[in-house]
């Protein structure tokens, strides 16, 4: 079985739906001769064409409204956003037009775009090349989010989005795009949205996270396994529509939970499921759900290490959380 990189999975998951459904096309700045500026879609124009492939103009509401009518019209586009930071000029296409075509149309129009963007910290991208956006999307019924951790997830769930009947809105982590790499089985396999995964069992403690906090999170469950901690690590892969059971049997399972995001504090999505596990699981829970999260400033370039939440910071909210 090959072993690939994030970025080598999303290549590899676009190739194959391309070949597969000819109404799959790809459109974004950069994304044709260059291949993008992370490389995501090398190879592609040169395989199915211009035509396919197609190089827009630096007009992220114009991406987003062509795709939209692409997919009105029987297409399905997979748009690239070059970062999650630069998707606010397509804000108003995304959540006023793209997300409600299916509602206010009684069902009789899907709008079945995937949009692609890279997201978070970690590259020293500094204030505009390193936020995580996904609590505005979360927020817009309609929408449903998706953030793979690795590269067996960002292939399997790739494919799952493009063939979703509704639009998806699909994080890449840039921090690992390239250090993250596992075996990825050729040819098309699915991972079903709205599935969370159980990537370490254990009894003590459930520590929820995804993207490329996933891997902080598992940094932190061993070092706490160190102490004699054992740790449960849940990794959410799909934000909307949300795998609330999985959710739910761990921390009745645990008594505990730590959610980890990179998002700022206030209003991020673990917010969300701090409200969600107090309502279902109040009365397994022998300590407040915790919250490990940036915070809330711009995101700083000197400072990132300290902003990201990085594995000791979780670590001590394990040690608090269970102390409590």
């Amino acid at each position: 079985m090959p072993v690939m990189n994030v970025i080598q999975a999303v290549n590899d998951a676009l190739r194959v739906e391309m070949r597969r459904d000819p109404k799959v096309v790809v459109l974004g700045e950069d994304v044709g001769a260059f291949g993008g500026v992370f490389r995501a879609t090398a190879g592609l124009q040169q395989e199915f064409g211009a035509m396919r492939v197609v190089d827009t103009p630096l007009a992220e509401g114009g991406i987003i409204g062509t795709a939209a009518g692409m997919a009105l019209y029987g297409l399905r586009p997979v748009a690239e956003i070059q970062f999650a930071d630069f998707i606010y000029p397509a804000f108003d296409q995304i959540v006023n037009e793209v997300a409600k075509f299916r509602h206010r149309s009684g069902g009789q129009y899907p709008c079945p775009i995937t949009i692609r963007t890279p997201y978070g910290g970690g590259i020293k991208g500094g204030h505009y090349h390193s936020q995580s956006p996904e609590a505005l999307f979360l927020h817009t019924p309609g929408l449903k989010v998706v953030v793979p951790s690795g590269p067996y997830d960002a292939k399997g769930l790739l494919l799952s989005a493009i063939r979703d009947p509704d639009p998806v809105i699909f994080f890449e982590p840039k921090r690992v795009y390239r250090a993250a790499r596992g075996e990825v089985p050729e040819g098309e396999y699915l991972v079903p949205l709205g599935k969370a995964a159980v990537t370490r069992a254990g009894t003590q403690l459930t520590l929820i996270a995804w993207g490329a906090m996933w891997h902080e999170a598992e940094q932190a469950a061993k070092e706490a396994e160190a102490e004699g901690i054992d740790v449960e690590v849940l990794d959410l892969r799909s934000l909307q529509p949300l795998d609330i059971d999985a959710i739910t049997a761990s921390v009745k399972k645990t008594g505990r939970a730590v959610v980890v995001h990179e998002a700022p504090r206030t209003c991020g999505f673990g917010a969300e499921l701090s409200a969600l596990i107090q309502e279902r699981c109040f009365l397994s829970l022998e300590a407040p759900v915790a919250r490990v999260t940036g915070f809330d400033t711009p995101f700083p370039y000197t400072l990132e290490a300290e902003y990201l939440p990085r594995a000791p910071r979780i670590l001590q909210a394990i040690r608090a959380t269970l102390s409590y």
